[in-house]
């Protein structure tokens, strides 16, 4: 079993965990929408020593193929990954990438400060942030949900020692509601969702004994 298969079954088991667990060392929605670009809760850890590594085949995208792959636009990149981490796994990084997708839009709905921060670099959490203050100012407060990712796949990846960068397009269905602080109603509709193609990147100082994968850039494609 690799690292990555362990910090899956981490995230099966506890939602709630941190990016790195959903990512994984080794291994915005609304009206306004996302802001654009300017992966365990406490301290358990669980022992991962005895893992065996795995560096899967690179399979770039083709027309019919599954969605767990990636563009023939990151094959250069992901190989220089793969070079620098023979422990990465490609396929987990993109399941793990979906759980990190849906965690962080729930923290950003919710406002949730104190999660975005241990998610997203410095730049993303201030937008977020400015987002968040700008939609309590309105006294609004959203329900926004994340029906289904009917699609994810790697668009981009580079590796630029030691800091390595995977780009994730994620095609997904949001239903967004509005409501203000009395509930009433301010617009949208949970029985409509809209599809949403957002394109987020993903970071990670590989030479750095911090797991962290952390969200450093988002767009829409």
């Amino acid at each position: 079993m690799t690292i990555e298969i362990v910090l899956l079954a981490m995230v099966a088991a506890f939602l709630g965990l941190r990016l790195y667990s959903v990512l994984g060392k080794r291994t915005g929605h609304e009206q306004e929408h996302t802001p654009r670009s300017i992966e365990p809760r406490g301290n358990e850890r669980r022992s991962l020593d005895d893992a065996k590594p795995h560096v899967p085949d690179i399979v770039p995208a083709q027309a019919g193929a599954p969605a767990m792959v990636y563009d023939s636009s990151a094959e250069a990149g992901m190989r220089e990954i793969l070079s620098a981490d023979r422990n990465f796994d490609v396929g987990r990084f993109l399941e793990g990438s979906q759980a990190a997708y849906a965690m962080i839009l729930e923290a950003f709905w919710k406002g949730d400060k104190e999660e975005l921060k241990l998610l997203c670099d410095d730049d993303v959490y201030e937008s977020f942030v400015e987002v968040i203050d700008a939609r309590e100012k309105r006294g609004e407060v959203l329900e926004n949900q994340l029906v289904r990712i009917d699609n994810a796949r790697i668009s981009e990846a580079e590796y630029r020692r030691p800091v390595a960068r995977i780009t994730v397009q994620f095609d997904a269905d949001i239903a967004a509601v509005v409501k203000d602080k009395k509930g009433k109603l301010i617009g949208g509709s949970l029985s409509d969702a809209a599809e949403t193609h957002d394109v987020w990147t993903f970071s990670r100082d590989l030479s750095s004994a911090d797991p962290n994968w952390l969200l450093d850039e988002t767009d829409e494609a």
